[in-house]
């Protein structure tokens, strides 16, 4: 039977008892992957308990040695609960041996499991699960997660509560990352909150999630974008001792202006565009770059981001002026630039 994606979340935390197995495929190996280990998690249990009463196969080897996969569904356990056999990297080379496997399943049998790449109607596998009445196949889409699938994710890492603004800053960073990317970070949320139980903050998501930009380089961008002139010269000279360029200081200028200039000119206001930026920005720089769209205004905003072409044209020539200088007179000229109200 077919298992319809709305469905999966739920089938995945809590398995139907008595299915004799489920077929997940898709594109994306990393997304698979997390079903996979979810899945299995709430067949047999945490690590310990996994190890005795799951059995791994892997696919291209049931064409050699088909027997292998009716044995481990057939073995009893020394251990008690149910047991799962697990066959990864699965193609239609092993659809004889899976498709004898679901057929003599019978109750007290190990659950099927198996994992594949991409799979088109006509799979040997796919109708192999999809025409088994006891058993689902389910295709794994590169869809973000839901707003269910992210609260589940949470409560398995253990944060109970996470604020409305929290919430909202995780779903847009699960569209902007990969998944096992985002999972990782709601791990590194859970370590950062151990042993505080109040909820989950967009400055606490800001404390853990990836960086866009080294921490100088920001504070910078941030100096520009705020007119502070007199923190430019000294800013601009630190990170040109770190081995900082020009064309780099101007790129991330670039992309700065540019998010600005994105939210000034959204129709729902300045929140809404930052809201809506890639990568998404989180805690109190979201709430500083909205004050700095609202300050700077679409048209000086329009004009900031034609003093930066005109600069990244001029680092990129053959001219011989030092592009670090260069490169800070035209931060100062920004900075002048919103200084005049």
């Amino acid at each position: 039977m077919k298992l319809a994606p709305r469905d999966l979340p739920g089938f995945v935390a809590r398995p139907e008892p008595g299915r004799a197995g489920i077929l997940l495929y898709g594109a994306d190996a990393m997304r698979v992957s997390l079903r996979r280990q979810a899945l299995l998690k709430a067949l047999v249990g945490e690590k310990g308990d996994e190890e005795m009463r799951l059995t791994r196969l892997h696919g291209p080897d049931l064409r050699r040695d088909p027997a292998a996969l009716m044995d481990a569904m057939k073995a009893i356990s020394m251990y008690p609960g149910p047991r799962a056999v697990h066959v990864d990297a699965a193609t239609d080379q092993a659809a004889p041996a899976i498709t004898a496997a679901l057929g003599d399943w019978r109750e007290g049998d190990a659950v099927l499991v198996v994992t594949a790449g991409s799979l088109g109607a006509k799979s040997a596998l796919r109708k192999a699960f999809e025409g088994h009445r006891n058993a689902y196949a389910a295709g794994i889409y590169d869809d973000p997660p839901d707003r269910a699938e992210i609260e589940a994710l949470l409560r398995s890492a253990g944060i109970a509560e996470v604020g409305r603004d929290a919430m909202s800053d995780l779903t847009d960073l699960s569209r902007a990352v990969d998944p096992g990317d985002f999972a990782q970070i709601v791990e590194k949320l859970a370590l950062y909150k151990h042993g505080d139980a109040s909820p989950i903050t967009p400055e606490d998501l800001a404390a853990v999630a990836p960086a866009t930009t080294e921490a100088e380089i920001d504070a910078l961008l941030h100096a520009v974008a705020e007119a502070e002139v007199a923190r430019i010269p000294p800013l601009v000279a630190r990170l040109s001792g770190q081995g900082e360029g020009a064309v780099r200081l101007c790129i991330g200028a670039v992309m700065h202006f540019r998010r600005l200039y994105t939210a000034a000119i959204d129709p729902g206001g300045p929140a809404a565009g930052i809201s809506r930026a890639r990568p998404p920005v989180f805690g109190p720089a979201r709430n500083r770059m909205i004050r700095q769209a609202q300050s700077w205004g679409a048209p000086k905003l329009e004009t900031a981001l034609s003093i930066l072409t005109e600069t990244d044209l001029a680092l990129r020539s053959s001219q011989k002026a030092p592009q670090m200088a260069l490169m800070e007179r035209a931060l100062i000229r920004l900075a002048m630039l919103n200084a005049q109200r």
